[in-house]
């Protein structure tokens, strides 16, 4: 029997693994990891992700050790390395998980070519629900809007049965491979310090949070979604989905094993995902260019020290700087915050916001190309299916109406915890304002006027 190549991508697990599953029925395998930066580019992994998977490659690497077979770790040029390790072993197959940012189509596309005819390159649906390109308006265009997009899905009716991780792997004897050290994943100074007491990267993690969640939590989710201080108000399964230590597939369907309304609201989340792909396969500059072309006379006025003082969370506004805080210290920041601080920097501050999508890219966890792209784009206005420019949160009301008991700027902000609830989202209020916590950056009503006003222009220039 010929050796068949297993090239794991963004499809660290060993269940619901389909490009697993038909390699291992081929035959012998032989387990990869390539860190394939030069390829990446800009896009290569953000340093909070490459904390992530420094360990999420430790659990999988223990997973495959557990079932008879080694993880290799390479680092270089994968169409190279690839290349020459399929002609070494006689391989007459490479199996991966299909991904869809530019760079990697790209690579595909020339690994594919450069291969002998002996050994073909095979990709699987392993990250999404369905493929980009098979997603059709009746017109037979992509979808640009969401519901639409994501009433189609549901019509498509139920996923296929999640895949059971094999219990035993047939192995080929590995090559050399690195040490995982040597793939230089973990910062240097070590600000992560903080990421083990609230991240469990891997398979078995993944598992763990979405027990801890379960159906207790997916049937309170539309009532808890938007309270960032609810401690499992959401499920914290992003960087898990986003480094595919767990498939949507089966995400899917322990939703629909919760039954009621709230996860039919969370599985909504999940294809909010899958359209950014569709978006991002369709219109694959969005990474960097506005989307709606008006867009590309806005203007933005790039200031390096108001960025500055929204990334180290010192804007004056305490849900702001919470959630920046958050992000910093967690590598992740809550859904309802995200939508909070992303309108503040593009809206009142006039940052462009791939600034925003940048720093986002590399201090999240759970960075994604094509939803931080394509969610950034909303919150601008210029996205496919965009927020109206006219809607600017008011982060004062947002606080107060999304974190009335002050949990969660209580947790961030220490600066103002002892102010009471009325004013905890307005300390410059205070009789006595906290020293040491800065004055807003910007008073509300003149950062949605000039918000407005640079919106306007581009109506004019219609």
């Amino acid at each position: 029997m010929t050796t068949t190549i297993l090239w794991f991508r963004q499809d660290l697990r060993l269940a619901d693994n389909p490009a697993l599953n038909e390699a291992t029925a081929a035959g012998p395998v032989v387990a990869v990891y390539i860190l394939d930066d030069a390829a990446a580019g800009a896009w290569r992994h953000g340093a909070a992700q490459r904390w992530w998977l420094h360990h999420s490659l430790a659990s999988l690497a223990e997973g495959l050790r557990a079932r008879g077979v080694e993880l290799v770790l390479l680092r270089g040029d994968a169409v190279a390395l690839l290349t020459g390790l399929a002609a070494t072993l006689g391989a007459s197959a490479i199996h991966a998980g299909r991904l869809y940012e530019p760079w990697a189509r790209a690579r595909d596309a020339a690994l594919a070519q450069a291969l002998p005819e002996s050994c073909r390159l095979v990709l699987h649906t392993s990250g999404l629900l369905h493929e980009p390109h098979r997603i059709r308006t009746g017109q037979g265009r992509p979808y640009m809007v969401y519901t639409p997009f994501s009433r189609a899905i549901f019509a498509l009716g139920e996923p296929a049965p999640a895949l059971e991780a094999p219990a035993r792997l047939a192995a080929a004897a590995p090559p050399p491979g690195l040490a995982l050290e040597a793939l230089e994943l973990l910062p240097r100074r070590d600000w992560a310090s903080g990421f083990p007491s609230h991240w469990q990267p891997g398979e078995a993690g993944a598992a763990r949070r979405m027990a801890g969640f379960g159906p207790g939590g997916l049937a309170g989710y539309d009532d808890f979604r938007n309270l960032p201080g609810r401690v499992l108000g959401t499920s914290g399964l992003s960087p898990h989905l986003r480094f595919g230590e767990v498939s949507p597939r089966q995400l899917w369907h322990a939703a629909r094993a919760a039954g009621a309304a709230g996860p039919h609201t969370w599985l909504k989340e999940i294809l909010w995902r899958e359209f950014s792909y569709h978006l991002l396969w369709h219109r694959p500059e969005m990474t960097d260019t506005a989307l709606q072309p008006g867009f590309a006379n806005f203007p933005w006025q790039p200031d390096a020290r108001l960025l500055r003082a929204w990334q180290l969370g010192q804007t004056g506004y305490p849900i702001i700087d919470a959630g920046m805080r958050q992000l910093w210290a967690t590598g992740w920041m809550h859904n309802r915050v995200r939508m909070v601080v992303a309108s503040f920097l593009v809206k009142h501050l006039l940052q462009p916001w791939q600034d925003g999508a940048a720093w986002f890219w590399d201090t999240l966890v759970d960075g994604d190309l094509a939803s931080n792209s394509a969610s950034w784009q909303w919150v601008a206005g210029c996205g496919a299916d965009a927020a109206p420019y006219f809607r600017v949160f008011n982060p004062v009301l947002q606080g107060e109406k999304f974190d009335a008991d002050g949990a969660y700027v209580r947790a961030w902000v220490p600066e103002v915890a002892g102010l009471p609830a009325k004013l905890l989202h307005q300390p410059w209020a205070a009789p006595n304002p906290p020293r040491g916590y800065p004055a807003p950056i910007i008073e509300h009503a003149a950062g949605r006027a000039r918000a407005l006003a640079a919106y306007a222009t581009l109506k004019a220039a219609a």
